[in-house]
């Protein structure tokens, strides 16, 4: 994987370590990734510290791509490309969407309309028109290590398939986040 500065990171360095939560993004245009990068912004910094795990967001287009896409989200974890799609292969992550539109993103709040047309519009008035990456390419979220360790595995099936954050966040031994800008009322 490639850093935003462009340096190449293996990999298994990501959770050689220590456990990650690594979630695999379709692309830096999509919508329905934007809005869920958005919410894991919302992820504090203090949660993963007490849980000792990494917060980690691949794309797979070029590293130039990365910082931009952090500044329009507000996403402080750690963010990677892989440029060639290289890691989406090797764990088989779909290209194409699958027939199961019924699974809904609780993280995307867009309809399929307006979510796609605020996609294009990013891509025609952004400073390189591309798509900044395969649109087909689907993703995934994963919990590794440390070492060699797989906790646990999701492939998307499409564009709304993400597993809800505090689902993987629960999983990963992370306290859950209030997604909601509702006050939270606390019975005492």
């Amino acid at each position: 994987v490639q850093d935003g500065d462009g340096r190449s990171i293996p990999f298994k360095a990501l959770y050689r370590e220590q456990k990650a939560i690594v979630l695999f993004v379709r692309n830096f245009l999509c919508y329905t990734c934007k809005e869920y990068v958005e919410d894991l912004a919302k992820v504090p910094q203090s949660f993963l510290h007490e849980a000792n795990v990494r917060l980690i967001v691949i794309g797979q287009s070029s590293y130039h791509h990365i910082k931009p896409f952090c500044k329009l989200t507000g996403y402080t974890h750690e963010m990677y490309v892989d440029p060639q799609r290289e890691i989406y292969k090797t764990l088989g992550m779909k290209r194409g969407e699958g027939n199961n539109v019924s699974v809904r993103s609780p993280h995307v709040k867009s309809n399929t309309l307006l979510g796609s047309i605020r996609s294009m519009w990013r891509a025609m008035t952004g400073p390189a028109f591309d798509f900044q990456g395969d649109p087909t390419q689907q993703g995934g979220a994963l919990i590794l290590g440390p070492g060699n360790e797989v906790h646990f595995v999701h492939l998307d099936k499409n564009r709304l398939d993400h597993v809800p954050i505090n689902t993987v966040l629960q999983l990963a031994g992370v306290k859950a986040v209030n997604f909601t800008n509702q006050p939270q009322i606390i019975d005492i």
